[in-house]
């Protein structure tokens, strides 16, 4: 048996031959550069203004949807629901919903609440307006078309708030404002086709020519609500006779006036406790503020305080109720419940916002904040 050693073949890495680089299933797909021909750039050069006006379209409805996005840091505050046009914001989307259980108040006092809320009338601020919609330009140029119309009347109640943005800067529906006239059971329906008729008449004015109206008619129409004095008008900004039990001497004064030949100026019923609950929510947000340093505070903590700083939903919340122990002040017994009848936070920030008492910056850390103007 032979010992010598023969050289063991070649052990170096061997390339792969072409057939078993074709095997590759990639091998097929290789980089080729595009043709730069002119109907090629000139089809890709299409494709991307496609692009770019579908992106453009998509970010203006997403500006649209999310208002004020920017400066809230991404929590939405306004509803696109009220952007087609603020009348959908009516007093029945100004309040929370009354809670069934542990509200703390009794049926009265529920009653009241409720009765309040329906008494107000339908109207709203132009300093909601613009808060909702955002284009201050745009949005007086719609309204005077509106009031041209005969859609929309505009009242300005004196001695309510300074400026364009004051509390009696209202915005009211015509059909609305007929609906309310044509529900009066305290007018008979020839006066009531005589109202809606100057109600329509001249859309600009908001006063009534001297005359328009006899003597009684004038006086029904003070005890509804639906006209108040010139002199009383500017003297105390508002009379409250939406009530049919107005004095004698009231009745008096609307028949010496109206001998005399002084205008009459168009109101609505309960239109001062409207006034007055946005004059209340108005203060309440500023008070709130003024509770922190600098009158500034983060969004959720000026909602906190809003509702009372009450944890009903909480896990120790409710095992103390469940015991039977004292867990804190209940709903009822805040000032939203008691002096601003459920009123909603949303609601009163945008009042506030609106009026430029208020305005709403980014944190960058705790999310939204809000800063006294």
């Amino acid at each position: 048996m032979s010992l010598n050693l023969t050289a063991a073949h070649s052990s170096r890495i061997k390339k792969p031959t072409s057939a078993s680089r074709q095997k590759n299933p990639f091998a097929s797909f290789r980089r080729a550069k595009a043709a730069s021909t002119p109907t090629a750039l000139h089809s890709k050069g299409k494709q991307l203004e496609a692009n770019l006006h579908q992106t453009e379209e998509s970010s203006k409805s997403a500006s649209r949807h999310n208002t004020s996005s920017s400066v809230t840091g991404g929590d939405v505050l306004f509803d696109e629901a009220c952007r087609t046009w603020p009348f959908e914001a009516y007093p029945e989307h100004m309040f929370s919903d009354i809670q069934k259980r542990k509200i703390g108040m009794i049926g009265m006092d529920i009653a009241q609440i409720m009765a309040f809320r329906k008494s107000l009338p339908p109207i709203v601020s132009v300093a909601h307006v613009h808060v909702l919609l955002d284009e201050p330009t745009k949005v007086e140029r719609e309204i005077v078309q509106l009031v041209d119309s005969a859609v929309v009347r505009r009242l300005l109640v004196t001695g309510r708030g300074d400026g364009t943005y004051g509390l009696g800067d209202c915005l009211v529906l015509l059909d609305d404002w007929e609906k309310l006239v044509r529900n009066s059971t305290s007018l008979d329906d020839v006066l009531k086709d005589r109202f809606i008729e100057a109600l329509r008449k001249e859309t600009k004015s908001p006063a009534v020519p001297a005359g328009f109206f006899s003597p009684e008619e004038t006086a029904a129409l003070v005890r509804s609500g639906f006209l108040v004095t010139a002199s009383s008008h500017s003297k105390s900004g508002y009379i409250n006779v939406g009530h049919s039990t107005t004095s004698h001497s009231t009745t008096r004064a609307v028949h010496s006036s109206s001998e005399r030949g002084s205008t009459m100026i168009l109101s609505l019923p309960n239109m001062g406790p409207y006034l007055r609950l946005l004059g209340s929510a108005r203060t309440q947000i500023l008070d709130t503020l003024r509770k922190s340093r600098y009158s500034e505070a983060p969004l959720y903590l000026i909602r906190d305080r809003w509702d009372g700083s009450i944890e009903l939903n909480s896990r120790a919340s409710v095992a103390k109720h469940i015991r039977g122990e004292f867990a804190g002040v209940l709903p009822g017994r805040t000032n939203k419940w008691k002096q601003l009848h459920g009123l909603n936070f949303q609601w009163a920030l945008e009042e506030a916002l609106g009026a430029g008492l208020i305005e709403i910056f980014n944190t960058g850390s705790v999310g939204p904040g809000v800063r006294s103007i």
